[in-house]
């Protein structure tokens, strides 16, 4: 039986500009203020401004964000950008391609942890996976947002230390067939409350 957050998670979305999530951010005087949008973390933020992970922490205390797995869509962040001024939208299609590549080497490497699973989802249920996917990782199985991992953002514990693409995906089809019977239901339930 499997348990998922506890907590309303505003959830990650790398590339949200291809998903036309718009980023607001204005610069001033080498700090920019970050207005945060339906499916970001601060992972995500990070990824927008850095390429990388580096400023989470930065950003949790730059901002007195007491849980890094917390925060709200309209919260205002101060990202310190050390006089380079970033354009959120645009740091984000930049790094989509990245996010792309990562995606690929972290599959080729735990590729061999699990046999190959194919999912065998279509039609809507598999629609609605894949805009839970895009919306929880920009469907990047390297995504890691605290104790959440891969793709769908499991928890570590019910990937029980393998995370190959195989395990994720079959992982994730008997979680949400567990909790909410359909890949449809799970995406309403998304929609209601920003996470699932």
């Amino acid at each position: 039986m499997f348990m998922k957050k506890n907590f309303k998670k505003v959830t990650a979305a790398l590339g949200a500009v291809a998903f036309g999530v718009a980023a607001t951010a204005t610069v001033a005087n080498a700090d920019t203020t970050y207005t945060v949008q339906s499916g970001d973390t601060l992972s995500s933020i990070s990824q927008k401004f850095a390429n990388d992970n580096s400023l989470i922490q930065t950003l949790a205390q730059q901002n007195n964000i007491q849980d890094i797995n917390k925060i709200y869509v309209g919260q205002q962040l101060v990202v310190k950008t050390d006089g380079q001024g970033t354009d959120a939208a645009q740091t984000a299609a930049t790094a989509q391609p990245a996010a792309q590549a990562t995606t690929q080497s972290a599959a080729a490497q735990t590729s061999q942890t699990t046999t190959n699973y194919a999912s065998s989802v279509s039609g809507s249920e598999a629609a609605a996976k894949a805009w839970i996917a895009a919306r929880e990782s920009g469907n990047n199985y390297g995504a890691r947002n605290g104790q959440y991992i891969g793709k769908y953002q499991l928890s570590a514990s019910y990937l029980n230390g393998d995370y190959s693409a195989a395990n994720q995906e079959r992982v994730a089809d008997n979680y949400v067939a567990s909790r909410y019977g359909s890949w449809t239901n799970a995406q309403q339930f998304w929609m209601s409350n920003g996470w699932y």
